[in-house]
This record gives structure tokens, sequence and C-alpha cells, in this order.
């Protein structure tokens, strides 16, 4: 049994110095371009025009929903369901709520007109390839704030610099 410890003794580690100057001298392995990378890239690439293809698709089903509800209000003035409201004014008090109610739905519509331009505009940056970048900065929008708003076009710090200026002008306009 004694002969085996020695024979382990003998055995002789590589120093570390040896082992750091062959590191030094050996050159980095460069990547080959193998079947497999050029299989991801065309994974990432049929990934990302999956993707698109899904974002396409709903900004396209909520364009078509805000589209139906300003036919629905568009149809309420044409059947005359409004006219209603107005043959039953009887004073002052039922004239304001008549006005209220076509100022809201002629907010409505406007409202629905603005998204409708934001998605078109959005469908096309989707097929230039710009999509999800912000107008001012240029930085990407987050993707947090892309699936709540699909038709953002400034990222969240430059949305609020601009609300902020836009109070700043209303304060500065009312005084």
């Amino acid at each position: 049994m004694p002969d085996k410890k020695a024979e382990k003794k003998k055995v002789k580690k590589p120093d570390k110095e040896a082992l750091k100057t062959v590191a030094r001298k050996t050159p980095p392995k460069k990547k080959k371009l193998t079947a497999k990378t050029s299989v991801s890239k065309k994974q990432s690439e049929k990934s990302e025009e999956e993707g698109n293809a899904a974002l396409r698709r709903l900004l396209i089903n909520r364009r078509e929903e805000i589209v139906k509800e300003a036919k629905a209000e568009i149809s309420k003035y044409i059947k005359g369901e409004k006219r209603q409201l107005v043959e039953t004014a009887l004073d002052d008090g039922d004239w304001s709520v008549i006005d209220l109610t076509e100022d809201i739905s002629l907010k409505q519509l406007s409202t629905h007109r603005e998204n409708l331009l934001k998605i078109d505009e959005a469908l096309r940056k989707l097929k230039e390839g710009t999509y999800g970048k912000c107008e001012d900065c240029g930085e990407e929008i987050s993707d947090k704030r892309l699936k709540v708003i699909p038709f953002a076009i400034y990222c969240i710090d430059c949305k609020e610099k601009r609300e902020q200026l836009e109070e700043i002008e209303k304060k500065q306009g009312l005084m």
C-alpha cells in the first residue's frame, strides 16, 4: 500500500503559469457558420414574421371594432333614435341634456377617428419595419406599452414629457 501513495506524490501537476502561457498563445476559436446557426437565424426570422402577422391581425381586429362602434353611433342618428329626445324636450334642462349627449357622441366619434388614424400609421410602420420605435427619441418602445397600446408612437418617457408640455400650454392659455 505505501507504494501507491508514493506513486501519487510523484505525479506532477501542471504549473499554473505554464497553463496561462498556453492559453495566451492559443488563438480563440472562430465560430463557423453551420447548419445549426443558419437554421436558428431562419427560426428567429420566422418567429419575427409570425409575431408581426399576429400584431397585424390584432391591429386590424381593433380597427374593425372601432369602425363597428362608429357605424353603430352614426346609425343612431340616421334612424332617429336621438330625435325622440328632441321631441320630448320641455325645458332648458332637457335641452342641456340633449346637447350634452350629442357632445359626448361627437367626442366618441372624434376619438374613434384619431385611433383609426393611429392604427393605420402603426400598420404602415409595421410594413416598413419601423414599428415599435419612439418618434421623438428613436429608442425602442417597451413591449409592455405596446401590448396595452399597440399603436403607441412614443415611449413612456417621451409621452409623459409631451403631456406635461400640453398641460403647461393649457395653463398658459387660460392665464
